[in-house]
């Protein structure tokens, strides 16, 4: 069985882990190789155990039983997301009032409708928090950036950030208002 629920501090080791996996299975040949070589499963930890601890929205996918092939076995986190009301000192002028800061999957769970699943928890979240629109900055070249699209994001900005020094381009898609969002998410996966 697959559960979305709130990432509890136990959980940060193994976010961590499904952060630098997703990252090294998506961004081969965009980012530095050295650079995702070098990334840190200890490091993302402790920056995850942080967060959930601050009280961001931190919610993850966890499988257990049959679903990881092992009856009786604990659950493992397979993905998760985290979002927060926009982060207003990194953006001048966010493109929306919430931000879904993350958003990943291992792969061999993918196309089980988890990133759906994941991001109505997210929308969810902000929509309790008070947002009334919700947007993800995505890397133009990430291959799964249709999936934000099928969920009815729009482009809605653009901008340049530095990744281990090397400029990517990145684009933010919005739901506006929130509610686009939490019905995209309810629909079948």
């Amino acid at each position: 069985m697959i559960t979305i629920r709130r990432a509890r501090p136990l959980d940060a080791a193994a976010i961590g882990e499904v952060h630098v996996a997703a990252w090294r299975s998506a961004y081969p040949g965009i980012l530095p190789d050295t650079y995702l070589a070098g990334l840190s499963v200890p490091r993302q930890a402790s920056y995850y155990d942080s967060a959930i601890r601050s009280g961001i929205g931190v919610h993850v996918a966890a499988a257990s039983g049959a679903d990881l092939g092992l009856p009786g076995s604990p659950a493992r986190v397979v993905g998760f997301v985290t979002g927060s009301p926009a982060r207003i000192g990194r953006w001048t002028d966010p493109p929306g009032e919430g931000e879904i800061e993350t958003l990943y999957v291992l792969d061999d769970w993918r196309e089980r409708g988890l990133g759906r699943r994941l991001m109505r928890a997210a929308a969810a979240h902000l929509a309790a928090a008070g947002c009334r629109s919700a947007f993800v900055w995505v890397l133009r070249a990430n291959p799964s950036r249709w999936f934000y699209e099928r969920l009815g994001g729009r482009a809605a900005a653009e901008a340049t950030v530095q990744v281990a020094g090397v400029p990517v381009v990145q684009t933010a898609y919005l739901w506006t208002p929130i509610e686009k969002l939490v019905q995209a998410t309810s629909l079948a996966p």
